[in-house]
């Protein structure tokens, strides 16, 4: 039922939002050269990578010249893309990858591998499910990108505090989901699109003690960046 409602509803959407994807397409081209859209490599479901399809929000070759992290008013953004990430927008194109079957509607948000190879042995369950395009992680932590950039360290602070409690979320969430909580977790997210939904975490959450820690510097560079 789950995936029979997944590609109904992404398929509708492509097809209804289909002028808006061209008048986003236009005002990325016209506000900025390059790309209209972006596909980074992300670890799917039982690990297995894919391409995730996003409008592009950063100046070209951005994944060049930073981390596969984004904080808020980080330079690489565009000024149409820093519009699109605020309201979401960016995300739509993500809808292609639902009718694929690459993602669900909702689910963790799919990482680069260069987060994923830091995973903990317990952590790891996350890859038995399959990436949405939303899950409750993100949206308790919708305003991340200014909790990263009001600390030091960005990288850091997100793979021992910030990325670990999502995991748990989505972990926690997974074990008791169905089909009215996933529509429960749709209807949440479009309520703070349209800026009345629940307030976000504001403060990191306490430091998380992986059993097998991997620290940044181990970890493998990514392809592309977030």
């Amino acid at each position: 039922m789950k995936r029979v409602f997944d590609v109904t509803v992404a398929g509708l959407g492509l097809v209804f939002l289909s002028p808006l994807f061209v008048a986003i397409g236009i005002a990325i081209r016209v506000s900025d050269p390059g790309p209209i859209f972006y596909r980074q490599e992300r670890i799917g479901r039982h690990g297995k990578p894919f391409r995730i399809w996003k409008f592009r929000t950063m100046v070209t070759n951005a994944d060049r010249v930073g981390l596969p992290l984004t904080a808020q008013n980080d330079p690489r953004i565009t000024r149409i893309g820093s519009s699109l990430r605020a309201s979401k927008l960016d995300e739509l194109p993500q809808l292609f990858n639902v009718v694929l079957g690459q993602m669900s509607l909702v689910g963790p948000r799919p990482e680069v591998d260069r987060y994923v190879r830091c995973y903990s042995d317990e952590e790891r369950a996350v890859l038995d499910l399959r990436p949405g395009l939303t899950d409750v992680a993100s949206i308790r932590y919708r305003n991340e990108n200014a909790l990263l950039e009001t600390n030091a360290g960005a990288e850091d602070v997100y793979l021992t505090r910030i990325m670990p409690a999502k995991i748990s979320l989505n972990l926690e969430y997974a074990a008791r989901s169905n089909f009215l909580r996933d529509l429960g977790v749709i209807a949440t997210t479009l309520g703070c699109v349209l800026g009345f939904g629940p307030e976000p975490i504001r403060e990191l959450p306490p430091l998380a003690n992986p059993t097998s820690p991997v620290s940044a510097a181990d970890a493998a560079p990514s392809r592309r960046a977030a």
